[in-house]
Formats: C-alpha cells, sequence, structure tokens
C-alpha cells in the first residue's frame, strides 16, 4: 500500500510538471488538419463525382469504356497510397508526405481544369449523342496524365491524414475511453459537410456554368487547404519516422526462415525482447507475445550467431515486438480480403445510377432541376445525420448491453455495413425495373435521351441505405484498420486497406467488362449508349448476390479473429515504477538492517 502511495505521489509531480510544458499537439491542431481535409475533400468530391459526365458528354466516350476508365483511376489513386506510407513511415514523415502529395494532386487538377478550358484539348460537342466523334489520342493524353497525377497525390494523402490526426491526441485504450467523442465518427462528419458543398455548389457550376469553373473551382479549393495545413506546422506533433515498415516484416521472415529448424523455448519470456530498440516503434505500448503463428516466433531465437556483446544484427535476430507487427498484419489479411468483394460488386454502381438518374424527371419546380450527379447528397446527408445518432444514441443503448466503450466492436459494425449494401443493392435492381416499366408505357425505351415521366426522388432510398452503410462499413473499418495495424504502422494498413480497393476496381472493371461481352448478342445488359434497352437491374442483383457471398466469408473471418495484444504505455510505467519503488524501499532496509 506504501508503495502504490509513493508511485502515485510520483506520478503526481510528474504529471504537474508536464502540464506547465508547453507541449505540440492536442484539440488545437485538429482544426488545421480537419480544414484542410474537408478542402481537399471538397476539392476530390467536386472533380470526380460528376467526371463520368465530363467523359461521355465533353469527351464523348461509350459510357462502358468512360466508366472502366474511372475505375481504373481509381484503382491506380488506391495503389499509390503503399508508396506514399512508404515514404512517410521510413524517412519523410507524415506532415512532409502530406504536402508534397497535396501539391502534386493540385498539379494534377490545374492540369484537366486548363484541358475543360481551351477548346482544343477536347473534341466537338455532340447534344444529340449519336455519331459523336470521340476526343483524339493527344487530347487523352491530357486526361490521362492529369488523372495519374491526380492518383499520385493521392497516394501520399489517404495514407497519412488520419493516423496524423490521431498522432495528435491521446489514442491509448484509456484515452478513447475517457472522450465522450470517436474521432473517427467526427472525421467521417467533416468529410460528409465538404462532399455536400461539392455536390450542390461544385456540380450545379459544370452542369449549369461550364467545366472551366466546375473544375477550377476544386483547384482553388485545394490550393486552400495546403495554405491551411501548412499554417498550423508550428503546432503539430511530429512522430519521427521509424524506418521502413516493409523492411522489418521482411527481416522478421527471413530470420524464423533461417531459424526454421531451431526448438522454440517452453517459456515465451526466454524470446528476445528490446525495450529500447523498438522505443520509436512502440510509443504508446508493446505488443506482447501471442500464441498463433508461432513459427514466426522462431525469429526471436537467441542462437549462437548471435553476439551478446553487439548490437543485434537485425537480418540475424527479431525482438517479439517486430514479430507481432507482422503476425498483427497477417491477422489483418483476411478481413482486408472482404473488402475486395465488397469493392469490386459497387465499383460502378454509382456511375450507372448517375445515368439513370439523367433520364428520369429531375425537377424540384418548374424552373429547376437537379443534376444527376447532386443526388449523391442524399448518400452524403444520411452519412452525416447517421454519424451523430450512431455517436449520441446508438453508442449509448449499446453499452448497456455490451459494456463496450465504443458500443460494439469495429468488426461488428462492419458486419451491420455490409448487410445494408446488400439492400441497397436490392432496392436499386427494384427501381430499375420500375423506371423501364414506365419507359415502356410511354414508348421511350428506343429514346437514350428522352425524360422519363418518373421522378428521380425513386433513387433517394438506395443513396440513403449507402449512406448509413458507410456510417457503419466505412467508419467501423477505418476504426479497426487503426486500432488493429501496429502503431508503426498505421500508413501502411491505411495503404494496405487502398490497396483492397484498388483490387476491387480492377475486379469491378473485369467484371463489368465481362458482362458487357458476354451479354452483347441477347439484350446487352450494360449497353453503350442506350441504358433503356439495357439490363441494369440484373447486374444489379448479381451485384447482391457477390456482397451475399461476401458477408458469408466476412461473418467467418469476424469470428476467427483475434485481436492484437498490447502492453500500453501506461501500464508498462506503473510496472516500471513498482519495481523502481520496491527496489529503493529494499535497499533502505538493507542500509537500515
Amino acid at each position: 500500500m506504501h508503495i502504490e502511495k509513493w508511485v502515485t505521489s510520483c506520478e503526481g509531480v510528474e504529471l504537474d510538471n508536464k502540464t506547465k510544458q508547453r507541449q505540440k499537439g492536442g484539440l488545437r491542431t485538429l482544426p488545421f488538419i480537419f480544414a484542410n481535409e474537408v478542402c481537399d475533400k471538397f476539392a476530390n468530391a467536386g472533380f470526380h463525382c460528376n467526371l463520368i459526365s465530363y467523359l461521355t458528354q465533353e469527351l464523348n466516350m461509350p459510357l462502358v469504356t468512360a466508366s472502366n476508365t474511372l475505375t481504373i483511376y481509381d484503382g491506380t489513386a488506391s495503389f499509390t497510397p503503399l508508396i506514399g506510407a512508404h515514404i512517410a513511415e521510413s524517412f519523410a514523415g507524415r506532415f512532409w508526405t502530406i504536402t508534397i502529395a497535396s501539391l502534386i494532386y493540385n498539379l494534377g487538377l490545374f492540369s484537366i481544369t486548363l484541358s475543360a478550358i481551351l477548346p482544343h484539348l477536347r473534341p466537338p460537342p455532340c447534344p444529340t449523342q449519336e455519331d459523336c466523334q470521340e476526343a483524339t489520342p493527344s487530347q487523352l493524353y491530357i486526361l490521362y496524365i492529369s488523372l495519374f497525377l491526380i492518383s499520385l497525390g493521392t497516394g501520399g494523402i489517404r495514407p497519412c491524414v488520419m493516423p496524423f490526426s490521431a498522432d495528435q491526441i491521446d489514442m491509448t485504450k484509456n484515452g478513447v475511453a475517457g472522450r465522450k467523442w470517436n474521432i473517427f465518427n467526427w472525421y467521417y462528419l467533416a468529410m460528409g459537410l465538404a462532399s455536400v458543398s461539392a455536390l450542390t455548389i461544385v456540380v450545379y457550376i459544370q452542369d449549369n456554368m461550364g467545366w472551366g469553373w466546375g473544375l477550377g473551382i476544386p483547384t482553388i479549393a485545394m490550393f486552400v487547404s495546403i495554405a491551411v495545413f501548412v499554417w498550423g506546422s508550428p503546432f503539430y506533433k511530429h512522430v519521427k519516422p521509424g524506418g521502413s515498415p516493409l523492411l522489418r516484416l521482411v527481416q522478421v521472415i527471413m530470420v524464423a526462415v533461417k531459424n526454421r529448424k531451431e526448438v522454440l523455448p517452453d517459456d515465451p519470456k526466454l524470446l528476445y525482447q528490446n525495450k529500447e530498440l523498438d522505443a520509436a516503434l512502440s510509443l504508446e505500448g508493446r505488443l506482447l507475445h501471442s500464441n498463433q503463428y508461432k513459427w514466426l516466433d522462431k525469429a526471436a531465437i537467441v542462437t549462437e550467431d548471435n553476439d551478446p556483446n553487439e548490437p543485434p544484427n537485425l537480418w540475424k535476430l527479431a525482438t517479439v515486438h517486430r514479430v507481432e507487427e507482422l503476425k498483427a498484419i497477417i491477422r489483418m489479411l483476411p478481413i482486408w480480403g472482404s473488402v475486395i468483394l465488397l469493392k469490386a460488386a459497387s465499383s460502378h454502381i454509382h456511375n450507372f445510377v448517375i445515368q439513370q438518374a439523367r433520364t428520369m424527371d429531375r425537377h424540384l419546380n418548374h424552373s429547376f432541376q437537379i443534376s444527376p450527379a447532386s443526388m449523391s447528397i442524399f448518400s452524403v446527408l444520411s452519412m452525416m445525420i447517421g454519424v451523430i445518432l450512431y455517436e449520441r444514441v446508438f453508442v449509448q443503448l449499446a453499452r448497456r448491453f455490451t459494456g463496450n466503450p465504443s458500443g460494439i466492436t469495429s468488426l461488428q459494425r462492419m458486419g451491420v455495413g455490409y448487410t445494408i449494401n446488400i439492400v441497397a443493392a436490392i432496392i436499386s435492381a427494384l427501381v430499375e425495373i420500375k423506371r423501364k416499366k414506365v419507359a415502356f408505357e410511354y414508348h421511350l425505351l428506343d429514346d437514350p435521351k428522352a425524360i422519363i415521366p418518373i421522378s428521380v426522388f425513386w433513387l433517394v432510398p438506395q443513396f440513403c441505405l449507402e449512406g448509413v452503410a458507410d456510417v457503419f462499413e466505412s467508419v467501423g473499418l477505418l476504426e479497426f484498420l487503426f486500432h488493429q495495424s501496429p502503431e508503426s504502422m498505421r500508413s501502411t494498413a491505411a495503404a494496405l486497406y487502398c490497396i483492397t480497393k484498388a483490387i476491387g476496381s480492377y475486379l469491378g472493371t473485369l467484371m463489368v467488362s465481362l458482362v458487357h461481352k458476354c451479354t452483347d448478342k441477347e439484350g446487352n445488359w450494360l449497353p453503350n449508349r442506350n441504358i433503356n434497352r439495357g439490363r441494369l437491374e440484373y447486374y444489379y442483383f448479381l451485384v447482391s448476390g457477390i456482397q451475399v457471398i461476401n458477408l458469408v466469408y466476412f461473418l467467418i473471418c469476424a469470428w476467427f479473429y483475434t485481436y492484437k495484444p498490447l502492453e500500453e504505455i501506461g501500464e508498462r510505467k506503473k510496472e516500471e515504477d513498482l519495481e523502481q519503488a520496491k527496489e529503493k524501499i529494499f535497499s533502505t532496509n538493507s542500509k537500515e538492517g
């Protein structure tokens, strides 16, 4: 009892000293980071949400070609985060990676805006959408270079912004439990505000004032985001890069293979540990030994080749913490895999829904009609409302039954989102059946430019369900990745998630291409020019079937998932202080004796 009081008093003195010091980080940094991300999201949403219309209406691309172009761009933009994460965590740090990547992103936006302003950089207008002259190779080169620069910039922004935000505040278990708000929920809420602004203001300008202003405004917003982010640099807490995370994983694998014939000790405490060596990798806490994938533990066996008088050669010996980093990544891979099928199934839906909305009655009154791309606002609004209700209502109710400070686990949250996505896909198919039925009744099936007398607001339920699904699936996945990935690999974990999205996008492109090719002879499901004569509802049913299979796979993975064992820094510090206190008392008693 005396020891614990002495430790508590020491902790109090240390805490008082810390509060007197002016520290960096904290809540004051979040407005700068979130303002940057809001402007970035505004620019990205304003650029991307209506780009299918730019490709089909301005560059005269066929629908499937345009949709595949966007999906390939999305896939590429999801692969580049691995490069950005490697640069950030190896040597550059998250701040400089975000800053440089934002400049590259802005250069891409500027180039595509320039192509929208100069007439000779795009083909002649084709209002009838029949026998249109498509863009020339040189005009397409401008587009592809712009998309490449934007995807390259995205690679440095996506994997670093959320981890950089979390670097500024206490994300330990006690820190999270002590807050009444969830940073991931509010991050998505801020992104929702940016998306709503883009889907209303920017899309309206694109459809009514031209693409020069429509793409120029996102370009200006991106420049503002860079200025705001750099402005807040004096207040940021900078976590030093811990070296290449991929290199550490390779080292553990190589050592484990080299020691494959060694016998593991019965006591895991005999495996090699080095707190000083791992200090930069475990600021929040050290990973503890787990019993999964025991063959990897052989990388931490101290053999005769290891000289205790010399610094450890990490190509010959790995610490338990580094072995557990690799185990944590391996445990997460099946969950990552579930994202692939989800993204493959839904990667093209947004593009097709815009084409549906273009054929429907979009009038809000006699003089104003909503843009097809602006329909996504219902998804964003439902997501924003859902985040607030989730935080203020759902979590409070769920805590009473689960005892979990977050209400439910991140995996349970993802499972709910996957289920809602299935319902949304089925409703999409039913709405398409209704739309075509009305087109048939008014003899408009053969007129691709006709406005079918059915309200575009028939599409609202599926958009709302997609927004609610995001509250559970996307936010839950972000929370899962942050908490379950190794502390020093959070940017890499976000990048690996982006890669699963990339693979999903490419698979979605392959799926759409195969559907288009295989159904070409008998009633093409996805025709290039006239979706009224297509079978889009069949494609939506196919998507929902794939998502059902994916949900079953995810539930199996979630059932067998083991959460990472972590000794938080607070727990470790208290144990060390108790040990020091015991030694001090023992030493005092010895002298008195």
